[in-house]
């Protein structure tokens, strides 16, 4: 295989880490090229976030070729053909070039190959199926990848849907990285085969799905991605519920003109159709515990504004900034409510510092309540009263409300 052009190398590719793996490669009569985004990105002049390695070395060989050169290698994906050789604390994944054997959608059995472009044609896209060697020399195996990844075009290395039937995580990778990398429209063929086998989605993992679809919320073509996958049916099968693509790309916009840091999880909020939907689609993307609490108050909070400041202010004491902030822009985006306003909510999220509630146990126990279910009943009981006076009241006046509510036996208003 001829390199399509050399390159002027870049800092990362001479780092000491690589330079060390691939020495340890050559050394035994192997070649070791780096392969994937860090290549991709290079070609489009964007900064390589990592590195993988891709060789013609069997695992075994590669491990075998490290530890003579006194490097530790853990074997995070042997099955796979992925060696991770760590050289000074850094990791470097080296993968052995690979064709699938059998694949059900979800996973593949694979079979090594020292043939660079049996490697390519394995690969999802033609501009993730470039090799680049540390001198510079870049290939192209497809002889597609680097006039598509100048181009912004998101094409499927071979047969769209056979490359999809071996990994149906691929539909969603191929609005992710239009949403990132593309340019003009998404590839009609790709798009075409996205649409004809999206409803072998929930097949997935609910991890692999969240995985993809977070890094697809923040890219900047998000928006005009989400109205996509709607258009054609895929965003349905995202999972088993309403999809509101509208007013997902409706946020995204307003977050764009308020500079509002922006987080995936608020856009996933903004993409849930109802609020009865969020239990399930959190479950389903294996979201936590406080995510899904964020998730489904905003959701539920989102389409009735708190009437005043000091409603605001208990929101954000109980529920958290966060979640106050994606209700209310999701609910601006709902209604197409002007920015300024918004604008000027957001501040009181960002400037205002919720107080520590002023009591503790040791209080109650002080008047003579016994350690016990009681203790926590009280305070809560107390806090909230505390909350509906705008924490205005300090601790004394607190002190106070727990003894009435003592004497009344928990009973006070």
């Amino acid at each position: 295989m001829q390199p399509v052009e050399t390159v002027t190398p870049r800092d990362w590719m001479t780092a000491p880490a690589p330079t060390a793996v691939f020495a340890a490669l050559a050394a035994g009569g192997a070649t070791g090229r780096f392969v994937g985004g860090c290549v991709r990105n290079l070609v489009i002049d964007r900064p390589a976030t990592d590195f993988d390695v891709a060789t013609d070395a069997t695992p075994e060989r590669v491990i075998e070729l490290a530890t003579a050169a006194g490097l530790k290698t853990v074997p995070t994906g042997i099955a796979h053909g992925t060696v991770t050789v760590v050289v000074g604390g850094a990791p470097v994944e080296v993968t052995t070039l690979r064709r699938d054997v059998e694949t059900d959608g979800r996973r593949a059995v694979v079979a090594f190959t020292d043939d660079w472009a049996e490697d390519a044609a394995r690969r999802d896209f033609t501009l993730n199926a470039l090799y680049l060697d540390a001198d510079g020399a870049l290939y192209d195996p497809t002889g597609l990848g680097l006039a598509d990844a100048r181009a912004g075009r998101i094409r499927f290395v071979g047969d769209a849907e056979t490359r999809i039937r071996e990994d149906v995580l691929r539909i969603l990778r191929f609005f992710r990285f239009f949403a990132a990398y593309g340019r003009d429209e998404l590839d009609a063929v790709g798009l075409a085969a996205c649409a004809a086998l999206a409803e072998r989605m929930p097949e997935l993992s609910g991890e692999r799905v969240w995985s993809e679809l977070a890094k697809l919320l923040m890219a900047s073509r998000a928006a005009e991605t989400l109205l996509a996958m709607a258009e054609v049916g895929v965003a349905r099968y995202l999972w088993d519920g309403p999809v509101d693509a509208g007013r997902a790309a409706a946020l995204i916009e307003l977050e764009t003109g308020l500079s509002v840091t922006v987080e995936p999880v608020r856009r996933l909020t903004a993409l849930i159709g109802e609020p009865d939907a969020a239990s399930a689609v959190a479950g389903r993307l294996r979201l936590s515990r406080a995510e899904k609490h964020r998730v489904a108050w905003a959701l539920a909070t989102s389409s009735d504004p708190l009437p005043d400041a000091a409603a605001r202010r208990a929101a954000i004491y109980r529920h958290g900034a966060d979640a106050w902030i994606d209700a209310r822009l999701i609910g601006a985006a709902e209604t197409g409510e002007d920015g300024a306003a918004v604008a000027a909510d957001l501040a009181l999220a960002r400037e205002w510092t919720p107080p520590v509630f002023p009591l503790g146990g040791g209080d109650v126990m002080a008047l003579g309540v016994p350690p016990g279910p009681a203790t926590g009943r009280l305070l809560r009981a107390v806090e909230d009263w505390w909350v509906d006076g705008d924490f205005t009241a300090d601790a004394k006046a607190c002190r106070a409300r727990l003894a009435l509510l003592i004497d009344d036996g928990g009973t006070a208003r």
